[in-house]
């Protein structure tokens, strides 16, 4: 397997390498696994737009979408060796190469959006951004991901206690194994690629992603329950190889920065429509929607937090967050 995976990153920088050569200009090369249709791929198209007109063609921004390039962790490791120059991928598998960040993937963490925002704007969530830069990895910014939340395909869940047994597919992320885990249900991590096929074949009995994904990978076509427990608050993250960043003159790294805040903005306007737009097509679709006592999750897992007492300068950042108005 390893050697299979190696191969495969081989294969894929050398198509890079070579795209970069013929284009005879600065071409940053973005690669993520998400729809053309998604919010995070349209202000990832005005960030390449704003990005040109901002350094009058100096900059380019060429963008493979679909998992064109692989998976996540692909693009991440593709990054780390300096064969692809962006990419954006989930907290929840960002925590495996940047430790630190998985504190933004704690259940029940953030009261709501607003807070989640002024952590993710604020000092933390720049000193999380940096804090990637030993890993090769430069932090750029926060997409909005919305709320993560429980889907089934044969059993409702209205409490915790409808997951006992339950093989529900996570990604490869500690945290969220622990949090299904707590929860007591079975986690199952399965690539977002082959998760529609699991949940038609009964590999997994469930999921838990936001609105708009659940829509968009159409799982609703398999999965008729969707429990709204929101469990995670889980920010997408907008990185640049620390090769890259560094290549670029200290204005070619402001017009970069500019452009991506502008997306930033842009897409987290998007992602509020389509999170509206998705609940009302699943449901449409036949899907029930369940609107469940929060509290009955997160007082089940409430004690998680405990173990990272072991570690000072974590847990101070848990107590922080939890403090922030």
């Amino acid at each position: 397997m390893y050697f299979k995976n190696f191969f495969t990153l081989v294969f894929i920088a050398g198509i890079l390498y070579s795209c970069a050569e013929a284009e005879g200009s600065k071409t940053i090369r973005l690669g993520h696994g998400l729809d053309m249709s998604h919010s995070v791929h349209k202000a990832m198209v005005k960030m390449g737009e704003d990005l040109a007109q901002l350094s009058k063609g100096k900059l380019n921004l060429e963008i493979y979408p679909s998992q064109q390039l692989g998976t996540e962790r692909q693009c991440l490791e593709l990054l780390q060796i300096g064969s692809l120059d962006m990419t954006k991928v989930s907290v929840g598998v960002l925590e495996n190469f940047a430790p630190k960040m998985k504190v933004l993937g704690l259940p029940f963490l953030f009261r709501d959006r607003e807070h989640s925002f002024k952590i993710l704007d604020g000092p933390l969530g720049q000193e999380l951004l940096n804090g990637g830069e030993k890993y090769w990895l430069k932090g750029l910014g926060y997409y909005d991901a919305g709320s993560r939340s429980f889907y089934t395909v044969d059993k409702p869940v209205n409490t915790p206690e409808d997951l006992i047994g339950q093989k529900i597919r996570v990604m490869e992320s500690v945290t969220a194994m622990d949090m299904v885990s707590g929860l007591g249900g079975s986690p199952t991590p399965i690539s977002w690629g082959e998760l529609y096929t699991a949940l038609q074949q009964g590999v997994v009995d469930g999921a838990e992603n936001n609105p708009p994904s659940f829509y968009l990978s159409r799982h609703y076509e398999v999965a008729k329950f969707y429990t709204l427990d929101e469990h995670t608050v889980l920010p997408d993250v907008l990185l640049a190889g620390t090769h890259l960043w560094y290549e670029l003159s200290e204005k070619e790294q402001g017009w970069l920065k500019q452009a991506v805040d502008n997306s930033v903005v842009y897409q987290r306007k998007l992602w509020l429509e389509a999170e509206n737009e998705a609940l009302k097509a699943v449901k449409k679709a036949g899907v029930q929607i369940i609107y469940p006592d929060k509290t009955l999750f997160a007082d089940k897992i409430k004690d998680s937090f405990d173990k990272y007492k072991e570690d000072p300068e974590f847990y101070q950042m848990i107590k922080d967050i939890q403090a922030t108005e």
